[in-house]
């Protein structure tokens, strides 16, 4: 009895693992910005395409000049987000998506404002 539940157990392990290899592999990789990266304007970048939960979002850009700070509150006042908020400072940083829309802003005094801003929505 106990063997049977122990293989029923490994099973369900390897249906999980293929199940998360599945959505792993389908999971799409956009850079932000294209060939500029994360910089000025990129604001419009999202328009027209469409992006799924767990897909990756690239960012890259100049460290000593930039960040990306994800944060809807700061995105919607371009301001500093709060204390606690993600802040990438790497130059390439990946971010995967969550379902929802997602809000990243470079937190750099007047970035925001000059356009350093996206919302993606994730299906």
């Amino acid at each position: 009895m106990a063997a049977r539940r122990r293989g029923s157990a490994n099973v369900a392990v390897v249906l999980g693992v293929l199940l998360l290899c599945t959505l792993v592999a389908e999971a799409a990789v956009f850079n932000v910005g294209d060939r500029g990266g994360w910089s000025f304007n990129t604001n419009s970048w999202p328009t027209g395409k469409h992006f799924k939960a767990g897909d990756v979002l690239v960012f890259k850009y100049d460290a000593t000049a930039h960040n990306v700070a994800v944060s809807a509150a700061g995105y919607k006042a371009c301001a500093k987000p709060a204390n606690g908020a993600k802040v990438y400072k790497s130059g390439a940083d990946r971010v995967i998506l969550a379902r929802g829309t997602n809000y990243f802003i470079c937190s750099i005094p007047g970035h925001c404002q000059s356009g350093m801003k996206i919302a993606v929505t994730a299906a």
